[in-house]
């Protein structure tokens, strides 16, 4: 039953990790990447279709994505898509290539988008611990139902406890490789 518990809360803990790393690849460095159009959307015949479904991204050079739509006539909708998103990218139209190139970042920027990975970071770190809290919660129901023992509920509780740190450390490298990301210039 603690094993059971122990690898729900693993399990939890490892998806609150991973949609951390999927929130700080949307976070623009000064470096193109395909994942940072992923949450852009485009007007595919009156659906709302993800943009890696209309077209093809790779990465030209460093600042600059190559966006190739499949279909000639989506060309203005992923221009516009791309235009009117949150990014502030301008992308220029070459007949059926669509290039993006990425401004260069101001300190100023950067700054603020080391603040957002922070931001992101603590939630990922408060959705570890309520995790931590719920499992903590499931061995003390344990025990008041006679399931496990109190020395049981303890042993539960530290390997809790382990997994919650190790979560958390890996949570802080993630953050970490992200800052000096943002900050090379």
């Amino acid at each position: 039953m603690i094993d059971d518990i122990k690898s729900d809360a693993a399990t939890r803990m490892d998806k609150s990790v991973e949609a951390l790393r999927n929130e700080l690849a949307k976070i623009r460095t000064g470096r193109a990447h395909p994942s940072l159009l992923d949450h852009i959307k485009v007007d595919y015949y009156g659906s709302e279709t993800p943009l890696n479904q209309v077209a093809n991204i790779n990465i030209e050079d460093a600042r600059t994505l190559a966006v190739t739509p499949w279909e000639k006539t989506m060309v203005q909708a992923v221009e516009k898509a791309i235009m009117t998103s949150d990014l502030g990218l301008n992308p220029m139209s070459a007949g059926t290539v669509i290039r993006v190139p990425m401004p260069p970042l101001t300190e100023e920027r950067r700054k603020d988008m080391i603040r957002i990975a922070r931001n992101e970071a603590e939630g990922a770190r408060v959705a570890v611990r309520n995790i931590r809290r719920d499992a903590n919660h499931d061995l003390k129901d344990l025990v008041k139902e006679k399931m496990i023992s109190e020395d049981d509920e303890r042993r539960g509780q530290e390997i809790i406890q382990k997994l919650t740190d190790q979560h958390v450390k890996t949570i802080d490298e993630v953050l970490a490789v992200k800052e000096k990301d943002l900050m090379e210039f």
